[in-house]
């Protein structure tokens, strides 16, 4: 069974949280294809609910299959639906819920919801955990108070599930059942909005668009306490990691976790498969690209250069095995694990200028105090505490002696071998580092898909981190294609043209930082140039092709590709450019490239620039423009992307004299390119234009 789309939501019982992120929150996340998007944070149910429906939506219309996952119960122990409905149909719950619960953004009605259930019941239950501080009858707020209502205390999931609560509970500590009566009245909304297109999960056959299952991300609570970044809500990384964990599964173990008999109490998905779902959570692997991961949706002809990055940046996904690497070897590469501080940094307080320690603060005045016999170096701690009055002579980055908090500056005393003087005031504090201000131990301090920088290999190192986890080097092989090429350097005839395009490329590469592999020049022979193909996805991860991507007698890089049953022709509504072949060819990635070196640089550098990145197992990046004064005038109609050779002069955007694509020399004279926008445009001298340096490609 496959999915497009993956779609998981961490629940809220509460009321509006605030437009500021927090934890405790509505959060979501979706992944496709092993890449995930940022977490969203969602401040209330209404907003919610309004998001997710558009969402499914949009993929619906996309032609997406997806699954969305809901971190509260869909349903209530057996015997709970005969009672409330007369039934034990979950949907018949679903609705009961819908019609009776109130919720408006900053009050609701489960509290009082609750105690009219309870109500129906025998004895005292089974709900419990009153969150008000008026009471409710027959709510009562502790579950010890609870008696005779006849209902189990769990669900068979949660029997199961370490940890789980029950769905009773509503309120304290790792309650859920304020979550679950808030979440029920949505998905029943979400059913009768998409009617047949959307299935539940353990209830009904997934065969439709939409399939909406139960989660519970401390499933993989492991992998999550494991690798969330220091600066992401716990809440966000749940569903951030739950969505590229689901999203990376092959579809053969998505189908088995699905393929469960039906209960009408509900499940949690995954809760046979733990530790399978935590090894995936925790793998640096990625499954290959898939055949598809090309094709634009149908009717697509002309493709704006925004829909065709965001294509790109959906469907590809890392390609590259992993390694462990010293971090004298480690610059440049892409990481594969987070990087957590070994110790903290700095590891224990300490001077941060030469002078003499004491005890803080110091008031106002002229203050005297007796010295303590040595001193305080680095690397050599004092090792005694120095008594209250005191101080001591320390060095910058010497360990502060117990005792001591407050540093003065040397130049600001008048010292004596047996004591100094100074005047005050001087707060406690002063010229002295906390252990651990910069880094704590146990902190992610670098995040996945992070190139590394000289920068990073010293922040790794002062925490003690000798090595890192990467993503081995991406091998791009550079091919040409035609028989109207030459060697440069070689003889070539009035008919024939030097190939610009093999050294052209395969510098911009290695300049990405990628390694390059020159699979030289292929002749308009399709059975050549498959066994070219052959040989190169042998040793490389990716190709780059340049000619042949169009679809001419002569184009037989398309052909090929088309053949393979893995190829979109994209003609993008861009200026230079339009034309790229994308396929699959031996499960390795092939881009074909315009061959006239103007369009066939600009390309490469709009898309397989972040597109290389992502397949090396980097992070989606857009290269770093600005805004610059225009010294030059021009008109463009709507409807294409224009890119124009330019470079910085005066503080201004000259462009290059001729817009013609076969001025190969204008590549040369710039140094970056000025991006018109795909609407029309009337440019005047000192108008503000977006300037991308050729530097910013090398992301």
């Amino acid at each position: 069974m496959t999915f497009d789309t993956f779609l998981m939501v961490d629940w809220s019982g509460g009321n509006d949280r605030g437009p500021t992120p927090k934890k405790d929150a509505i959060w979501v996340c979706a992944a496709r294809d092993g890449t995930v998007d940022e977490p969203v944070y969602l401040r209330n149910r209404q907003v919610a609910e309004e998001w997710i429906t558009t969402f499914l939506a949009t993929e619906c219309a996309a032609g997406r299959r997806v699954l969305a996952g809901f971190d509260f119960a869909f349903g209530y122990p057996t015997g709970f639906g005969k009672i409330l409905t007369g039934s034990d149909d979950p949907f018949a719950i679903w609705n009961w819920f819908a019609d009776r619960v109130e919720d408006a953004s900053d009050s609701n009605n489960r509290f009082d919801l609750a105690g009219q259930i309870n109500a129906l019941f025998p004895g005292v239950g089974p709900f419990w955990g009153n969150g008000l501080k008026r009471d409710i009858a027959n709510l009562p707020r502790k579950g010890l108070n609870r008696a005779g209502h006849g209902l189990p205390e769990k669900r068979q999931a949660e029997e199961q599930a370490t940890g789980a609560f029950p769905v009773w509970q509503l309120s304290g500590a790792g309650a859920v059942g304020s979550q679950v009566i808030m979440g029920l009245p949505v998905l029943s909304r979400l059913r009768k909005h998409f009617r047949d297109e959307l299935k539940v999960w353990p209830f009904e056959a997934l065969d439709q668009p939409i399939a909406i299952v139960e989660i519970w991300p401390s499933l993989i609570a492991k992998a999550v306490a494991a690798t969330q970044p220091l600066e992401r809500i716990k809440d966000a990384h749940q569903v951030w990691l739950l969505a590229q964990t689901l999203s990376r599964l092959d579809p053969e173990k998505l189908s088995e976790m699905l393929d469960v008999p039906v209960n009408l109490e509900g499940s949690i998905f995954g809760i046979d498969h733990v530790d399978m779902l935590t090894e995936t959570a925790l793998s640096t692997d990625t499954p290959p690209l898939r055949n598809d991961c090309f094709a634009m949706p149908q009717g697509a002809y002309w493709t704006p250069v925004e829909d065709a990055l965001t294509h790109l940046k959906l469907h590809l996904t890392a390609v590259t095995g992993t390694e462990t690497l010293p971090l004298t070897q480690a610059v440049g590469r892409f990481l594969a694990a987070p990087v957590t501080a070994k110790r903290a940094h700095p590891p224990a307080a300490n001077a941060a200028v030469d002078g003499y320690g004491f005890a803080g603060p110091a008031p106002k005045g002229l203050q005297t105090m007796p010295l303590v016999a040595g001193r305080a170096v680095a690397g050599a701690p004092y090792p005694q505490a120095v008594p209250t009055g005191h101080a001591i002579r320390i060095l910058t980055g010497a360990n502060l002696p117990d005792g001591v908090d407050t540093v003065v500056l040397q130049e600001d005393v008048a010292a004596k071998p047996t004591e100094i003087a100074f005047h005050g005031p001087l707060k406690k504090g002063a010229n002295a580092r906390d252990a651990g201000e910069d880094m704590v131990a146990g902190q992610a301090i670098l995040n996945v898909g992070r190139k590394l920088t000289p920068a990073d290999l010293g922040t790794m190192a002062a925490v003690g981190v000798g090595d890192a986890t990467v993503r081995q080097q991406l091998h791009v092989g550079i091919l040409s294609t035609g028989d109207e090429l030459r060697e440069a350097g070689s003889k070539a005839d009035d008919g024939q043209i030097y190939d610009a395009n093999r050294p052209m490329l395969g510098a911009l590469i290695a300049d990405w930082g990628h390694a390059v592999v020159d699979l030289g020049r292929a002749p308009d022979d399709r059975s050549k140039l498959a066994q070219i193909l052959d040989d190169g996805t042998a040793r490389c991860d990716v190709i780059l092709a340049s000619g042949g991507a169009s679809a001419g007698d002569e184009d037989h890089m398309s052909a090929l590709l088309k053949d393979s049953g893995a190829f979109a022709l994209w003609r993008i509504a861009m200026k230079p450019g339009r034309p790229l072949a994308l396929g699959l060819w031996n499960q390795k990635p092939v881009f074909g490239l315009p061959g006239n070196p103007v369009a066939a640089m600009v390309c490469a550098m709009v898309f397989a620039a972040p597109a290389l990145q992502l397949l090396a197992g980097g992070a989606w990046q857009t290269a770093q423009s600005f805004q610059i004064p225009a010294a030059f005038t021009k008109s463009k109609k709507a409807g294409r992307r224009e890119y124009l050779r330019a470079r910085v002069s005066d503080g201004k955007a000259e462009v290059f004299a001729s817009e013609g694509s076969g001025r190969v020399s204008g590549l040369s004279w710039a140094t970056g390119l000025i991006e018109l926008g795909d609407e029309a445009l009337t440019i005047n001298h000192g108008d503000l234009v977006t300037f991308i340096p050729f530097s910013s490609f090398a992301l």
